[in-house]
C-alpha cells in the first residue's frame, strides 16, 4: 500500500514526500500533481564501493518515484588508501606484536588469522596467542575492571 507521494510539477519533483493521511488531512484527497513514492534506504556499500553523494536523488522508477542511492567501485588509489588504512590501525593496536602472523585479505579488507579461530565452545575463552601463532585457552574474565595481557597470558587489572 502506498503511504507516500510526492509533489511533481512539469516531471521534476518538488520538495520531500509527505504522508497520504496528511495529504488527505490537508487537501480531502490526493491531488493529482502528487505521484506515489517508495522510499529506500541507504544500501549497505560493498568493501570497495563509495557513494558518489552523501543524500540519495529523487527519481522516477517502474512509474513511481523513489530515493535512488548513487554509488561507484573505488579506484585502484583509493583501494590501496583504505586497506592501508586497515594495517595501519591494525599494527598501532595496544599489544600488536600478538597478531605480527596475520594478514590483509583483500576481497573483505579486513585483517585475518593464518589459521581460523576454531568453533566456539560454550564458556570457553579463546584468543590468539602470538607467540604459539595459534588460538590458545584463556581463563574466565575476573569480576571487576580487568584487560587481558596478551604477552603475559593473563587479566591484569585496570
Amino acid at each position: 500500500m502506498i503511504n507516500l507521494y510526492i509533489e511533481v510539477e512539469n516531471g521534476v519533483p518538488k520538495n520531500h514526500p509527505a504522508f497520504k493521511d496528511n495529504l488527505i488531512a490537508a487537501f480531502g484527497s490526493i491531488p493529482e500533481y502528487w505521484e506515489s513514492f517508495i522510499r529506500v534506504q541507504r544500501p549497505n556499500l560493498g568493501v570497495y564501493e563509495v557513494f558518489t553523494a552523501e543524500e540519495s536523488t529523487y527519481e522516477k522508477v517502474n512509474g513511481d518515484w523513489t530515493d535512488v542511492w548513487h554509488k561507484r567501485d573505488m579506484t585502484a588509489e583509493e583501494k590501496i588508501t583504505k586497506q592501508q588504512a586497515v594495517i595501519t590501525a591494525f599494527a598501532n593496536h595496544e599489544q600488536a606484536e600478538n597478531w605480527s602472523a596475520w594478514a590483509l585479505d583483500e576481497a573483505t579488507c579486513t585483517m585475518q588469522p593464518p589459521i581460523p579461530r576454531p568453533e566456539r565452545i560454550e564458556g570457553q575463552i579463546v584468543f590468539w596467542c602470538g607467540a604459539d601463532n595459534n588460538w590458545k585457552e584463556a581463563s574466565a574474565r575476573p569480576e571487576g575492571e580487568f584487560k587481558f595481557d596478551f604477552f603475559a597470558w593473563d587479566w591484569v587489572e585496570l
